[in-house]
């Protein structure tokens, strides 16, 4: 996410830098939502979960990561990496998937960043209700401005984000304890049983836990910083990241579940409102109709950024690859404002339809994310040379079967 001169000098700094960098693109509108998917299949589904998803976070990214720093041409992003693994065609159809699996995200923030402010100003502010377009309009913007803008200001916005963030996670968790009701979501059941329920939750968890659109410049940045001890210290600052997001993201998805219970999950759902904002709706205690949707909002905005730098690296790189008469016409500042252009109008225009989140994330997002975050390093371990060092069977295993669990909800939840 950052450049060498927008970062501190000192490595160890770097790091920390990093931490708070993957942990602010992972936490967004995806843990915010999570509760409502999870929740909503009860007790023991969700205690599997919990158990799966801190080696499977970062198993995969550790993954993507050392396939990123073993290319033979350093200093390549994701899309240039695939390319020199698999050749043209294939780079360019993983190239063309990493895009998918990341652009969907920013409409989905575009969505929520909009319904999340609007009941926030309806419902705690007392406030009108402001046209869906003119709402979206500044908020989607100013999210892209701010982008557009450059790395460092990016940077800053982010670091300023993610520490209050981080307090605000930990702070409504423990708050709503003293309401948490284990009978009643002991009892919960959705319309899936079992194993699939399990399976059913993967999408929406792979897509909260996501941090890949950093992994390309985090991996560049640990180079640059750390020369032939750039492998080690990713896998050190990935797993802290994993282990961070998992401690906070499951500790709040619990206390959720537990305190809202099914009923007040199914209507957060119907009403395509990130938990937050439900939670904020319904407990009549002041702190909390406040703190609830600027946790929401801080939780979307960190996230945008990371996810908007990957979308927009993929989109350069399809201009370039696909439309070469055009991009060659064009210097690279200009194709760069016209992918943010790009990016600004159909994340606007996707604000202003409102779709279902939560659909979005199970039918797009999360499978997207599980083709090249949990299938593709591993198929590339076993298909380069120069990843052999890091193949390990039993590792490769969990992470391809549990990504392809992942696809395969999406494709079982179009029938259910």
């Amino acid at each position: 996410m950052t450049q060498t001169e927008t970062q501190p000098h000192h490595p160890k700094a770097i790091n920390t830098n990093w931490i708070i960098s993957l942990f602010g693109t992972a936490v967004g509108a995806g843990i915010l939502f999570l509760p409502i998917n999870a929740g909503g299949f009860g007790f023991w589904p969700l205690l599997i979960a919990t158990v799966l998803i801190g080696p499977m976070t970062f198993l995969s990214h550790r993954a993507l990561s050392r396939m990123m720093s073993a290319s033979p041409k350093p200093g390549l992003d994701i899309t240039g990496v695939v390319t020199s693994y698999f050749g043209q065609g294939a780079g360019a159809v993983i190239s063309v998937l990493y895009f998918l699996a990341i652009y969907p995200i920013v409409l989905i923030y575009g969505v929520s960043i909009t319904n999340t402010v609007d009941s926030f100003i309806v419902n705690q502010l007392d406030g009108p209700s402001i046209p869906r377009w003119l709402l979206s309009l500044l908020l989607v913007g100013g999210m892209t401005l701010v982008f557009a803008y450059g790395q460092r200001l990016m940077l800053i916005v982010t670091q300023i984000i993610v520490y209050p963030l981080i307090v605000f996670l930990a702070a409504v968790s423990f708050y709503l304890v003293p309401q948490w009701d284990f009978s009643s979501f002991y009892e919960t059941e959705g319309n899936t049983s079992g194993i699939w329920a399990v399976v059913m939750i993967l999408p929406v968890l792979v897509f909260s836990f996501n941090h890949s659109p950093a992994i390309s410049q985090f991996t560049l940045a640990m180079q640059r910083t750390w020369g032939k001890g750039a492998e080690k210290n990713a896998s050190k600052v990935l797993g802290i990241t994993a282990m961070l997001l998992t401690i906070f993201t499951m500790f709040f998805v619990w206390s959720c579940a537990l305190a809202v219970g099914g009923d007040g999950l199914a209507q957060a759902r119907e009403q395509n409102i990130p938990v937050m904002s439900y939670i904020a709706n319904t407990t009549g205690v002041p702190v909390m109709a406040l703190l609830s949707p600027i946790v929401a909002i801080l939780a979307i905005v960190s996230s945008y950024f990371g996810h908007a730098l990957g979308a927009a690296e993929g989109a350069r790189f399809i201009v370039k690859k696909f439309v070469p008469s055009i991009s060659n016409k064009l210097s690279m500042t200009t194709l760069t404002v016209a992918v943010n252009v790009f990016i600004f109008l159909t994340a606007w225009a996707a604000a202003i339809a409102n779709p279902s989140i939560l659909a979005l994330i199970e039918s797009i997002g999360g499978p997207f994310i599980a083709m090249i975050l949990y299938i593709m390093p591993m198929y590339a371990m076993y298909k380069v040379p120069a990843l052999n060092r890091f193949r390990n069977h039993w590792t490769a295993a969990f992470v391809v079967f549990t990504g392809i669990a992942t696809i395969s909800a999406a494709i079982v939840g179009l029938f259910l």
